[in-house]
């Protein structure tokens, strides 16, 4: 079980990159998600400091197993 606790912007970004066959960067993430670029950014980073994304590809993220189980609640 995750204590991990995640904002609204994050959520959505979390499930957005999660519905992604691929990593993908920033721009297709707000693209996606309806959000704008810098929202993105500041959400990628602070799921990246929870361990729910990881940055497979050079500027690129994907989800993580634990960020999957958190994208699916």
């Amino acid at each position: 079980m995750t204590t991990t606790t995640i904002d609204d912007v994050q959520k959505k970004v979390l499930q957005t990159l999660a519905g992604f066959d691929a990593p993908a960067g920033n721009k297709d993430l707000a693209q996606a998600a309806g959000l704008d670029g810098k929202e993105v950014t500041k959400a990628i980073k602070g799921l990246k400091l929870k361990g729910l994304v990881d940055s497979p590809v050079r500027c690129k993220y994907a989800v993580t197993p634990a960020g999957a189980s958190e994208a699916s609640d």
